[in-house]
This record gives C-alpha cells, structure tokens and sequence, in this order.
C-alpha cells in the first residue's frame, strides 16, 4: 500500500483531519458528486474532505474494497446517513511526494446523494458563516 493511502487511512481512522495539511498537494482537484466544476487548489480540498469526513464518517462507514496502482486507487465505501444507505467509490491520485493531487467521489443512489448534497451544503455554509 502506497504511502498515500497508508496516510489518508490514518486520516478516515483516526479523525486527524490536520494531517490533510501534509497530505493534499497545493494543486490539488476535488471532484464532488454533485459540484459540476472541479474544485481547484488545496484549501477548497481540504474544506471538501474535511466537510466530508464530518458527514460521512461515523460508526457505519468502512471500505469495501481497494483496487491500488502505482499512483491511483479506488476505494469502495458504505455508510448509513439518517438511515439511508450510501454506496460510494473514492478514486485517489497522487504524485511521486506522496501527496494527493487528485480526488473524485462517485455516491449511488439518488436518495443517498440528495441526503449527502443537503449535509455537506450545510456543513459548508456553517463553515463560511464562522469564517466571517
């Protein structure tokens, strides 16, 4: 297992969301499932991880199953959110420093990724409330 995911493991396990600050590169891309633009740059990554990890991650959510390359993998997850379960695909890439440069989130079904569009934009506009 590669450094990278090794790391964003320790990350999904243990809650230490600051590791996100070594871990994603500066040129970072988050693709969401539901934004239609990428998301460039490391601070909107991280907000979007971060965001993520509040919402998803809870005493359901595992990974299925990992198919890992060089450079990339895809993780497979599911978690119950409000009783509705997700069923869910994090495809990972990473540069030869270790660091994220690429993270894409593909969430099935409608119901799910409705439930998620509504707890994430929540999150975020509670973040962007306390920024100010």
């Amino acid at each position: 297992m590669s450094d990278a995911l090794k790391a964003w493991h320790h990350i999904v396990k243990t809650g230490d969301i600051a590791a996100l600050n070594d871990l994603i590169a500066h040129e970072a891309v988050f693709y969401s499932p539901v934004v239609h633009t990428p998301q460039k740059g490391k601070d909107i990554t991280i907000a979007y991880l971060t965001g993520a990890y509040e919402v998803l991650i809870n005493d359901t959510f595992e990974y299925l199953r990992e198919v890992e390359s060089s450079d990339e993998a895809f993780l497979e997850f599911k978690a119950v959110i409000d009783g509705i379960e997700i069923n869910g695909v994090d495809f990972i890439k990473w540069n030869d420093n270790g660091q994220i440069t690429e993270f894409r989130v593909w969430v099935r079904p409608l119901k799910a990724m409705n439930t998620l569009h509504a707890k994430m934009g929540a999150y975020l506009a509670r973040q962007t409330q306390q920024a100010k």
